[in-house]
Formats: C-alpha cells, sequence, structure tokens
C-alpha cells in the first residue's frame, strides 16, 4: 500500500533524531560522517533516518567520489505546513471566540459590581 507524501513527512518528523538531521542541514550540504557526529548513535542507525528523510524527500542525497552530501529539501515541509495552516486558523478563531467571551463576563461582572 502506497502512504501519501504528506503521511512521510509527519513521520519524518516526528522522530527527534531526524528533526535534530533538519536543523543541522538547515545550514548547508554536508557529509553522513558530519551529521552523525552529534549524536551517540551508530553511523548505520544515522544511514536509516537518513533514507526515512530521503524516502519522504526532506533530502536529497548524491555522491562525489567518495563523500555522499546530504542536503535539505524542505518542499515537503511547506507541504506539512500549508496542511496544519487550517488549524491554526480554526484556533485563532476559537480563541478570539473565548476572548471575546471572557470579554463579556468581564463587562457583566463590572456591571453588577458597580450596581451593588
Amino acid at each position: 500500500m502506497a502512504t501519501d507524501c504528506l503521511s512521510l513527512t509527519f513521520a519524518a518528523l516526528a522522530d527527534p533524531t531526524r528533526r535534530a538531521i533538519l536543523a543541522r542541514l538547515v545550514s548547508g550540504e554536508t557529509s553522513v560522517q558530519e551529521l552523525a557526529k552529534p549524536f551517540k548513535i551508530s553511523l548505520p542507525a544515522i544511514s536509516k533516518h537518513l533514507k526515512v528523510l530521503e524516502r519522504c524527500g526532506l533530502i536529497r542525497r548524491s555522491k562525489e567520489a567518495q563523500w555522499r552530501p546530504c542536503r535539505l529539501e524542505a518542499l515537503p515541509m511547506k507541504d506539512a505546513v500549508d496542511y496544519l495552516e487550517h488549524y491554526r486558523q480554526f484556533w485563532d478563531e476559537s480563541f478570539d471566540r473565548l476572548d471575546d467571551y471572557l470579554k463579556e463576563l468581564q463587562a457583566k461582572e463590572k456591571y453588577h459590581d458597580h450596581k451593588k
């Protein structure tokens, strides 16, 4: 069964190691060896994380002689942000309604306090 790109992106972003790898790649293209340095996991484990990121399109790896540089490909992240934007608007509107309701309650309370 084929999984859609958005699901693959969210699954990839769910892991803190993969998010840290992406954060590092924001600074530019780098080798697998350099990406692995800050982590206390094996190189094969890093390679598995890179495969997940590559499968969903968040990174690209090329081969230049013995060097296999990785670089960030942010388009799948933009698709995830676009998807989440709809829900941000929902929460903003919900908070606006809550704010209006609280102001109404405060006004009623102030009116009743003033009336006493």
